[in-house]
């Protein structure tokens, strides 16, 4: 009687503790910033990784590593708003970094003109920080931004959502001379290094102390950890931490690989990839030692979902440096190949198995629906979500591809991306096993239109370096998969590159392209009038400035009404200081009006319409 009283408080126990588990997890998104594929020692494949990263190789054994992780984008800035957004970049119509700026060409004789789009992520936006804050969270964010045109340009992470944020560089910032100036063990040193030799890193605390300030809440947190490693400059503060990589890789650091050097022979960026595992192992051990204030006897561990991964892949280096190498996969950051998109992408948390590796497709624009999933939440009607839920894969067989559904129940086999930006203007399509690659500058060039790879055949690799281009042999595929990428980026209504006008070569239809011949202001009504020269004009749009001259100068666009044949008439939104018009015809060719000067450095005001305000009779 007594061994069965035992057993019934042992269950009760049992239950009651089991009752108490917080129904909210705490979830913690760390994005790092350029790491690449092969950046991380349990992704090495092909040829030994000559650096060091033990605590990243044993947190993705803490829970499912996958293979084919993917960003949002092959750059910055449109991977973090689409993951704090949950949109897809052509969708955004943020799909490369600053951004808000009249479109012109790269270059005077450049081929192309990139597609306006846009300088920030929208203030309004319903960020995952807003609907966690709404749902019982406290939402923290520690380090890089840039969802805007500057790091420190509106909106601000406080205006979107954040309760709590930090966005100092630390150990990041620059260093006049990479070899020398090093952090010494002096407790005045901004970096002394710890007993362990490393410098201290003021964006690690950072992410250390909002969890720290959580330890007498009743409240679950979000923290979106973005840190600044490894992006340039290349530099570290520990000088025993590059010394160790000099001496293993026999190299010199005055004198660092070129960039057409192949391999990972940079000790600075080797170091700097062994600092950011050490400064993730002190988020690990955190959760791992601290006891969670809402689950007493337990660790925040027990009760955390973690999420690490990359903003794009690795950058490849500098005109004059290499930094890494994403071999085997083709090219790195700025690129839709392989290596600009695949990242590492380790996932683990409350009831997720241990020790998986997995070779399911998922992506950075996963995160909003998934981290949805963990909180418990329901995803809001009106919300557009162009990401998957991974949590029912994460928790049930992370190694089944069919746990991972679309809005409307299929089975997810498809992921796009677009870059219509210089140098690589290129949009992809991954279906299967396959992927397609569609050059948008190829007229009179060395280019093709198309690429197409078999990168697996039945979970086997075959040509993920996309070396074996087989758009010749197989031009059913090429259609059929093309006709899909450009009806996806229909529906989400991308902005494509343009041809320029203006370029020396004799590009087809060029001499087809209309001129531009005045226009007419009263007030904020403007009526523009052009002429055609044998190509249908097909869209207009008016490029506006709310604040011209503006330190943070943005543009913005709007679709203008043709009108009549050879004009376009738009009424100016309120606010608007300067303007431009944009023609485009049926080839593809942009006529600018007035042409666009500056940049940048110097705005773009002195070549734009200035709006006169009406003088009062």
């Amino acid at each position: 009687m007594k061994f069965l009283t035992q057993i019934v408080i042992a269950v009760a126990a049992m239950g009651i503790a089991l009752a108490d588990r917080p129904a909210q997890p705490n979830i913690v998104l760390i994005l790092t910033d350029d790491l690449g594929w092969q950046d991380v020692g349990c992704y090495d494949i092909d040829e030994p990784l000559p650096v060091e990263t033990p605590n990243l190789d044993a947190f993705a054994k803490r829970g499912v590593m996958f293979w084919q992780g993917y960003s949002p984008a092959p750059t910055c800035a449109p991977s973090r708003c689409a993951i704090l957004s949950g949109v897809h970049p052509a969708r955004a119509q943020k799909t490369h970094v600053v951004g808000g700026a009249p479109p012109k060409p790269y270059m005077p004789n450049s081929r192309m003109i990139d597609p306006w789009y846009s300088g920030r992520m929208p203030e309004d936006t319903l960020t995952i920080a807003k609907i966690l804050s709404k749902n019982g969270y406290v939402t923290g964010h520690s380090g890089k931004w840039h969802i805007a045109i500057d790091h420190h340009a509106f909106p601000q992470p406080l205006d979107v959502g954040f309760d709590w944020t930090r966005s100092t560089r630390g150990a990041r910032a620059s260093m006049p001379d990479r070899l020398a100036g090093f952090a010494t063990t002096e407790k005045d040193d901004p970096f002394r290094l710890d007993p362990a030799g490393y410098p201290l890193h003021q964006t690690n605390e950072d992410a250390l102390d909002f969890m720290r300030e959580q330890q007498g809440s009743d409240k679950p947190f979000f923290l979106y950890y973005a840190t600044w490693l490894v992006h340039s400059p290349i530099q570290t503060r520990s000088e025993a931490l590059l010394k160790k990589y000099v001496e293993k890789l026999g190299a010199d650091p005055a004198n660092t690989p070129k960039l057409d050097t192949p391999g990972q022979g940079n000790p600075f960026y080797l170091a700097m990839i062994e600092e950011i595992d050490y400064y993730m192992g002190q988020i690990f051990d955190y959760l791992d030692q601290t006891d969670d204030p809402r689950w007493p006897g337990h660790k925040l561990s027990e009760n955390t979902y973690i999420i690490f991964t990359s903003d794009n892949g690795g950058m490849e280096g500098s005109p004059k440096e290499r930094y890494t190498d994403n071999r085997p996969l083709s090219r790195g950051k700025i690129s839709a190949m392989e290596g600009g998109t695949r990242v590492p992408l380790m996932i683990a948390g409350p009831n997720i198995p241990t020790e998986v590796q997995s070779d399911v497709l998922a992506n950075g624009l996963d995160f909003y629906p998934t981290i949805l999933s963990m909180a418990g939440v329901e995803k809001p009607a009106d919300k557009v979500l162009d990401g998957c839920d991974l949590l029912p894969l994460l928790t049930g067989d992370p190694t089944d591809a069919s746990l991972v559904k679309e809005a409307d129940g299929s089975v997810r086999d498809t992921m796009v991306w677009h870059f219509p930006h210089v140098p690589a203007q290129e949009s992809t399509i991954r279906v299967g096993d396959y992927k397609l690659v569609r050059n948008h500058s190829h007229v009179m060039t060395p280019d093709v239109p198309y690429e197409l790879y078999r990168l697996y055949d039945g979970g086997e690799r075959v040509d993920i370096e996309e070396a074996n281009n087989l758009a010749d042999a197989e031009p059913e595929r090429v259609a059929e998969m093309d006709e899909k990428l450009m009806s996806i980026l229909g529906g989400m209504e991308a902005s494509l590159p343009y041809y320029n006008p203006h370029i020396g070569l004799d590009l087809p239809h060029k001499k087809k392209v209309c001129v531009a011949t005045g226009h007419t202001a009263k007030g904020r009504k403007v009526t523009f009038t052009y002429k055609e020269r044998g190509a249908k004009v097909v869209r207009a749009d008016l490029i506006y400035s709310k604040n011209g001259g503006h330190r943070y100068e943005e543009w913005h666009r709007m679709q203008a009404e043709i009108s009549a044949p050879g004009e376009v008439s738009v009424v100016l939104p309120k606010g608007t200081t300067h303007y431009y018009l944009n023609l485009v015809d049926e080839n593809r060719f942009l006529r600018s009006y007035p042409e666009v000067d500056g940049g940048r450095g110097k705005g773009f005001t002195a070549s734009a319409i200035a709006f006169q305000k009406p003088q009062k009779q």
